[in-house]
């Protein structure tokens, strides 16, 4: 199992991030607690001193899996489904922007609640129809980045909710480089049976999230994360396990147990 952690590269309103800020000092703790990689969060690229960030992942030796976008949405409102077609396009060249970042270190970039929600009265299947288009041009721009739906709670989002409607949406776009991101806290909610739902994203899952019931660090609820290794490890995922996590009772505590607790399940 390949460990990561989540760190916002800046501050942000998002409450489920263990780090923020302070990336050298960060990103030294990340990798002398063990992690094998660091997962950043991004609002904006241009905002990052990528010599420095680069600088201090060589350091640490830490590779960057994964790059989430959700912060474009939370800060600044883009959306990749919005009904005004100046806010769709800023999303649009903000995701291209972040594909960029992703194309230079490596790593997935994830599309979370940057895709927005149903406006203003429109239909889910509307506002979907709009995301595919978004999404192709996003892709297609740099198709040789990956990509990874991330599906979402209903009480965040009423656009793919659940692995089936992600798989859908992925199935529909037809296009290599998109895949999905499955988040255990998110599953807690939506899914009937979570291990049958990574079962049934297989190939197409490029990214995975850990995070308790309550969102806390795994073993602070009730999730059965052993089984949850043993299905990953059964259907072949070789990808990083990521905990984007509440920083409870404090980040520290919240990064250490998340380390300690996952690797006691491949002890």
């Amino acid at each position: 199992m390949k460990l990561s952690i989540v760190l916002s590269t800046q501050p942000a309103s998002f409450k489920a991030i263990a780090y923020q800020g302070n990336l050298k000092r960060n990103i030294a703790n990340i990798a002398r607690l063990g992690y094998d990689g660091v997962e950043l969060a991004v609002r904006d690229p241009k905002l990052l001193d990528f010599d420095m960030l680069e600088a201090a992942l060589i350091n640490s030796e830490l590779p960057v899996p994964a790059i989430g976008t959700g912060q474009a949405y939370g800060e600044e409102g883009l959306s990749l489904t919005s009904r005004d077609e100046g806010i769709r396009s800023r999303a649009i060249k903000r995701v291209r922007s972040h594909a960029g970042l992703a194309a230079q270190l490596g790593a997935v970039v994830i599309i979370g609640l940057v895709r927005g929600k149903s406006e203003g009265g429109r239909k889910p299947q509307q506002t979907l129809d709009q995301l595919l288009e978004s999404l192709r041009e996003c892709a297609r721009t740099n198709p040789g980045v990956k990509f990874a739906i991330e599906p979402i709670n209903r009480y965040e989002t009423d656009l793919v909710n659940t692995v089936a409607s992600g798989l859908d949406l992925v199935n529909r776009l037809g296009l290599e480089n998109v895949g999905l991101l499955l988040d255990t806290f998110h599953m807690n909610i939506e899914e009937p049976d979570m291990l049958a739902s990574i079962r049934q994203a297989r190939e197409r899952l490029f990214h995975f999230h850990v995070a308790d019931s309550n969102r806390w660090y795994p073993g602070a609820g009730h999730i059965d994360f052993k089984a949850i290794l043993e299905v990953l490890n059964q259907i072949g995922y070789s990808g990083f396990v990521s905990a984007e996590i509440l920083p409870l009772p404090d980040p520290a505590t919240a990064a250490e147990k998340t380390i300690e607790n996952m690797r006691a399940l491949v002890a």
